[in-house]
């Protein structure tokens, strides 16, 4: 079953377009991370998703139902924590809690009380007074503890310190595989524990969205020792941020295959000494991604 699915989505902010035909599908049990870089179009399209926007045109379902149409049954079913969210800051936090409990039918009070603890909130402080990482604790608790069928973080790890991040992470990995999760985050490392599938968007436009073993398994880090000098005039478009020093080729393989890699460089590079191949993190292609479409004139 897919959770959420967008389909051909546009949003303008007058003359600039923040998506452009974006189009993606989360399957339920999936945590899918969009990563890009600032200005991408991630939270656009998370605001579509949620309603709180409406696309210029293009369709958004989540849960099954158009996302202008989501109701009260749905919402319900949904956990949504955002860096940018403002809770009411006269209320303590305890205060904050039982004003959300009658909203959910499944809010679970065990749940609650363990997550209070876990995550040290101090319930008679008020949220004006809260740090940015008790106040983001805080929304995941709101968010966890009525056990959502999805949850949706728009970058939940923005400025937390390392402590407060691993808690956060970790509370997150107990609940995996029970909830479909949707996540944007500039926090790479972290995604990379997490998710499950990710979509690299680009100046609005879905890259590529694919399972995070798809993707560590088609990009490597190459480096070619050649018999000479020479340096191949033209490479595939598939071989990026190309460098030679010498007689030694660098460059990422972003359709990496073991056994067509070698036959691939003879016929590119001539005489072959030496090839050495090593496995990227989710940071390493990020940062190869993103400095390939600047060099091709992909942001604006």
């Amino acid at each position: 079953m897919e959770i959420i699915e967008a389909s051909n989505l546009w949003k303008k902010f007058g003359r600039h377009a923040a998506l452009r035909g974006l189009s993606f599908t989360v399957a339920e049990g999936n945590a899918f991370a969009l990563i890009g870089a600032n200005g991408a179009g991630k939270t656009t399209a998370i605001k579509i998703l949620m309603n709180i926007i409406e696309p210029t045109r293009g369709t958004a379902r989540v849960l099954g139902v158009d996302s202008p149409r989501v109701s009260p049954q749905e919402l319900a079913q949904i956990g949504y924590v955002s860096e940018s969210q403002d809770p009411p800051e006269g209320l303590t936090v305890a205060e904050y809690i039982a004003y959300l409990r009658p909203f959910y039918e499944k809010w679970d009070r065990d749940y609650e009380g363990q997550l209070l603890k876990t995550f040290r909130l101090p319930l008679k402080r008020k949220i004006s007074a809260l740090s940015h990482g008790m106040r983001m604790k805080l929304l995941l608790l709101c968010a966890l503890v009525f056990r959502p069928k999805l949850l949706v973080l728009d970058e939940p790890f923005s400025g937390l310190d390392p402590l407060v991040r691993d808690e956060v992470l970790e509370e997150l990995a107990r609940q995996a595989g029970e909830m479909t999760v949707l996540l944007s985050s500039h926090e790479l490392s972290e995604i990379e524990g997490l998710a499950t599938h990710v979509g690299f968007l680009e100046s609005g436009q879905m890259r590529f969205a694919e399972s995070m073993g798809e993707l560590m398994s088609r990009f490597r880090k190459v480096r070619v020792t050649l018999e000479g000098a020479t340096v191949p005039a033209a490479v595939p478009d598939d071989w990026l941020q190309m460098t030679a020093s010498g007689n030694v080729l660098e460059f990422v393989a972003t359709r990496y295959q073991e056994q067509e890699l070698g036959a691939r460089i003879g016929a590119v590079c001539g005489v072959v000494r030496r090839v050495d191949t090593e496995p990227m993190g989710l940071r390493s292609i990020f940062t190869t991604m993103a400095r390939s479409a600047i060099e091709q004139g992909g942001e604006e």
